[in-house]
């Protein structure tokens, strides 16, 4: 009995990331620190403000330009002073969950691109983009949803995968994605959260006989977040489904018990193994670029074998950002949402601390 309450549980939870709750890694959010984000805009403001007075100074003294030289002069160093900034990652980064960000259960044939430069104001590109001043064009967000450490790779490599990925069932052909890192001054990547989500889901479709498939779906779209009548219906739809037989519930109890754990430990070297290739490709792409190594977050607390996961991959992370002299951004206390994504509010706790992190902006 205490199996099968205990697998029906995790068959209409576990997908939400948590218990249904607003999960946190480690501690809540401090108030100190969106006033930091405050402060940095605000500094970013006067600097600007300054420039633009030495501008005007240095036009007042030259009697002989015309207005229409002041004009363009003026114009021209605020054009050169936006830095470029290239967000590389996952649906995280893309803002699924936050609009209406492009996602499908089999992305293959999807197109993103337009949210390169269309992406959520909201979304912690958006807002660093925001609070540096930065315009589209300056900021580049190339978050694909789906996306898993090895496909960074070979689209890094290449702009393009050589195939879909089974797992995810995405594959991405995007060779500006070299043009937009050759030509960087600050690059992020927030990468490896799929590799392990990824199979996770698939294996708990499994337990289920495909029974939990639209119940993923929903949920792992950010659509779960929309309160029209269409979301709910479908989604009380989905959980009518997960009425699992006793073999089901046993596979749904393994997977839980023993499944989850082996697939990280599975996961973890190739993650690492990937981080690594992706930093070495950037660098040849670009040897002058910024990179900034995201840290992880964990959406599932609950589960052990989830918090040694992303605790190896934090530490992993810091080890190689200072074997490659990279900066490494930690995000442990990143709201997330029922969908594991990051709320709102999250995002601009990312934001903020990617703005302390980009040297000279």
């Amino acid at each position: 009995m205490k199996k099968q309450i205990i697998s029906l549980a995790l068959s209409a939870v576990m997908l939400f990331a948590g218990l249904s709750i607003s999960a946190f890694a480690e501690e809540p959010l401090t108030e100190a620190e969106p006033a930091a984000a405050e402060t940095v805009e605000e500094e970013n403001s006067l600097f600007r403000k300054s420039d633009k007075t030495a501008e005007t100074t240095e036009t007042a003294e030259t009697t002989d330009t015309t207005d229409e030289e002041t004009a363009a002069q003026s114009e021209e160093p605020k054009e050169d002073k936006q830095i470029r900034y290239v967000a590389l990652g996952d649906s995280i980064c893309s803002g699924v969950g936050l609009t209406n960000v492009p996602y499908a259960h089999n992305l293959m044939g999807v197109d993103v691109s337009f949210n390169f430069k269309g992406y959520p104001e909201n979304c912690y590109v958006g807002q660093v983009a925001k609070t540096l001043g930065l315009d589209r064009d300056h900021a580049i967000n190339l978050g694909l949803p789906g996306l898993m450490s090895a496909d960074l790779v070979e689209l890094v490599q290449t702009g393009k995968m050589s195939e879909m990925n089974k797992l995810s069932g995405c594959q991405y052909n995007y060779p500006e994605i070299i043009d937009y890192i050759k030509q960087a001054d600050v690059i992020s990547i927030q990468m490896g959260s799929n590799d392990a989500f990824v199979p996770t889901v698939v294996a708990f479709g499994n337990a289920t006989n495909w029974k939990s498939e639209d119940l993923a779906s929903i949920v792992l779209s950010g659509n779960l977040r929309s309160k029209d009548p269409e979301t709910k219906a479908a989604f009380d739809a989905s959980m009518k489904k997960l009425k699992l037989t006793k073999s089901e519930v046993d596979a749904v109890w393994n997977l839980a018990t023993s499944g989850m754990s082996k697939i990280c430990d599975e996961t973890y070297p190739k993650t690492s193994a990937a981080l690594i290739s992706i930093v070495q490709e950037i660098r040849k792409l670009n040897p002058d670029a910024q990179i900034i190594l995201i840290g992880y977050t964990n959406p599932v607390p609950l589960i052990p074998c989830w918090r040694s996961y992303f605790s190896k991959l934090n530490k992993f992370e810091k080890q190689i950002a200072k074997t490659y002299d990279l900066t490494y951004v930690a995000i442990p206390n990143t709201e997330t949402t029922l969908d594991v994504h990051p709320t709102i509010k999250g995002h601009a706790y990312i934001a903020n601390k990617l703005v302390n992190a980009i040297e000279n902006p």
